[in-house]
């Protein structure tokens, strides 16, 4: 950013940019009053704004009617400041600041507004709680914490925006009120006044629109585009987020990754400094769910799973080879030096994990000198069991064994688990690495419990990778991206034959009256002649996190929710008056009241 660019009537300089070059230097400073101290008479005020902090000195003899007003500023006063900066004495330079080798020796001083004492200290060594940081986000956000995510995620979409208009991407606008389809997750209905009983839909993603630009022989296009789903919010995951939404025609998966691979390389070098290789990793999703037991792994540490369902069968320990029998797998991974690491209670602590993720246990084996088994169910192994646990893990001696014997998915789930706790706890994770993973080929259908059908596992638009659309057998053209264990995005070569459509829908349980009904607008459409095309949505809220070395969106956010989805900010959700309902042709359903409740 040129500085000059800050410049208004106001202020010469931001508090930020001053440096020693600019010693000697007649400046005019606005922002707030950060810190005050008084030391012999003298005071100095931290100054600050977006940009950063300065120190301000105030000298009785120097300047004395503006000495005289720094003795009523507070904290969080908005001030102006006219002064000229100077080289701080010897020995006095901050070198934690970067404004910290220069001062501002004040001249004179105008309070723009007053403050109120705010509800918690601003700086980022903060203890307040979310819901009240959240509430105040406002003062949150004056915190330089905060501004490096703002300028983080400005920093990518810039980066976006400059990768993609070189390679042809038109950026394009898609509606934000839509019409509600079944493609996944719930929408927010928006009722409408002009049609009374219809509702609109705010888009979960602009899928059909930016499929639809493809039938439109637009070609290339792309948006950072504002998504809402009525979803229950968690750490990586809230009611509205940002992706880069990105469709292209006449093209395979090879040409998005061509795109999108570059992109981020670049994201992660001018972010974090640091280069990564191309081409990504890849694997397909019955490659990675089987050495990791994840669609997600985290790639920056080892511990890959084992299976040893074979090793168990007819085995003496009754519980693994019951498991066996009935069609169950047991996997298992080594944890290096975890047998040394993990106290007794540590250890069986661990089965209690795996129970609470799902699983019905877990079986831990130390590996003690010269290949020495300890473990509560080391009675149970035969030798050839002993041997063939140490063999297929390579684990050594102080080198902790896991094991876990259930259906696939629980045992999957549990492990993944367990890897990543595993990997925290003894600090095998490689800091500033960032180890990116595609996978391919996920199963086209899923069978969901809650719905007692099959659904899609990606979306309804998604393309088969063969002719076989058997829910149990049918894979995808579909890929998604990993980096360091959380899913980025993800995207699929999408189905342009109207025919193939309808028997993709057909699967799903929809008649020929709902498909009309809910996708005709699509079909049709295909018959007008729709290229072969394919994309990807890249979520810009978790990147921005794992670029931020957060733990949750909302810190990169500027106006998030609260993780039960209120906004503690503007109080919303709230009631709406009762003629705006009448307007609108709706009523209000109370809520049941628990037993007791009046």
């Amino acid at each position: 950013m040129d500085p000059s660019a800050m410049v208004t009537a106001m202020r010469t300089h931001t508090c930020g940019e001053l440096r020693l070059t600019h010693a000697g230097d007649q400046v005019a400073l606005c922002g707030w009053v950060a810190h005050r101290r008084d030391h012999g008479g003298v005071t100095f005020i931290d100054l600050r704004d977006r940009e950063g902090v300065v120190q301000t000195v105030f000298h009785p003899d120097d300047a004395p009617v503006a000495h005289a007003a720094a003795q009523e500023l507070r904290g969080e006063w908005v001030v102006r400041i006219m002064g000229v900066v100077r080289e701080r004495p010897a020995g006095m330079a901050n070198v934690d600041l970067a404004t910290g080798a220069v001062e501002v020796a004040v001249t004179s001083v105008e309070v723009l507004n007053r403050a109120e004492t705010p509800p918690f200290v601003i700086e980022d060594r903060i203890e307040a709680d979310e819901l009240l940081r959240l509430e105040y986000r406002y003062l949150d956000l004056r915190r330089p914490e905060m501004t490096r995510g703002l300028r983080l995620r400005h920093e990518i979409n810039r980066t976006i925006r400059e990768h993609l208009d070189p390679l042809g991407f038109l950026e394009v606008e898609t509606p934000v009120l839509t019409t509600a389809t079944p493609e996944g997750a719930r929408d927010f209905l928006v009722p409408s006044r002009m049609f009374p009983g219809s509702f609109y839909a705010l888009p979960q993603s602009p899928q059909q629109l930016k499929q639809l630009l493809m039938v439109a022989g637009q070609d290339r296009y792309y948006q950072i585009v504002r998504c809402l789903r009525d979803e229950k919010p968690r750490a990586d995951r809230g009611l509205e987020f940002t992706q880069l939404d990105v469709e292209m025609s006449f093209a395979d998966e090879d040409d998005v990754m061509a795109v999108i691979e570059p992109l981020y390389v670049r994201i992660v070098r001018e972010t974090q400094g640091v280069d990564v290789s191309t081409p990504f990793r890849r694997m397909s999703y019955d490659e990675m769910l089987e050495r990791y037991g994840s669609d997600k792994p985290d790639l920056r540490y080892g511990m890959e799973l084992s299976t040893f369902t074979d090793l168990f069968e007819g085995s003496g320990f009754t519980s693994f080879a019951k498991v066996a029998a009935d069609g169950g797998v047991i996997k298992g991974l080594v944890a290096p030096g975890g047998a040394a690491a993990l106290s007794r209670k540590e250890l069986d602590r661990l089965v209690e994990d795996a129970k609470g993720r799902g699983a019905a246990g877990l079986v831990w084996i130390a590996v003690e000198d010269g290949g020495a088994l300890r473990s509560p169910v080391e009675k149970f192994l035969s030798d050839e069991e002993r041997t063939g646990i140490l063999e297929r893990t390579d684990a050594g001696t102080g080198d902790l064994v896991c094991l876990v014997a259930d259906r696939i998915d629980r045992t999957n789930v549990a492990l993944d688990g367990l890897r990543r706790d595993l990997a925290a706890r003894l600090e095998l994770i490689s800091e500033n690495l960032w180890e990116f993973v595609w996978y391919f080929e996920p199963p086209l259908f899923e069978w969901s419990d809650d719905e007692d059908k099959w659904v899609s596992n990606h979306h309804p638009f998604t393309a088969p990778l063969t002719d076989d659309l058997e829910p149990r057998t049918a894979k995808a053209r579909a890929y998604d991206l990993v980096l360091n264990g959380f899913e980025l995005g993800g995207g699929s070569i999408r189905i342009h034959d109207p025919q193939i459509q309808e028997r993709v829908f057909e699967v799903l349980g929809l008649s020929h009256e709902e498909i009309d009904a809910k996708f005709g607008h699509l079909i049709r459409a295909f018959r007008f002649g729709a290229p072969p095309h394919g994309g990807i949505a890249m979520g810009i809220d978790r990147l921005a996190m794992l670029m931020a070395g957060k733990d949750a969106i909302r810190d990169v956010q500027a106006f998030p929710k609260a993780q039960s989805g209120a906004d503690p900010l503007m109080g919303g959700p709230s009631p709406v008056d009762a003629g705006q309902l009448r307007e609108l042709g709706i009523s209000v359903l109370e809520p049941p009241r628990a037993e007791g409740e009046r």
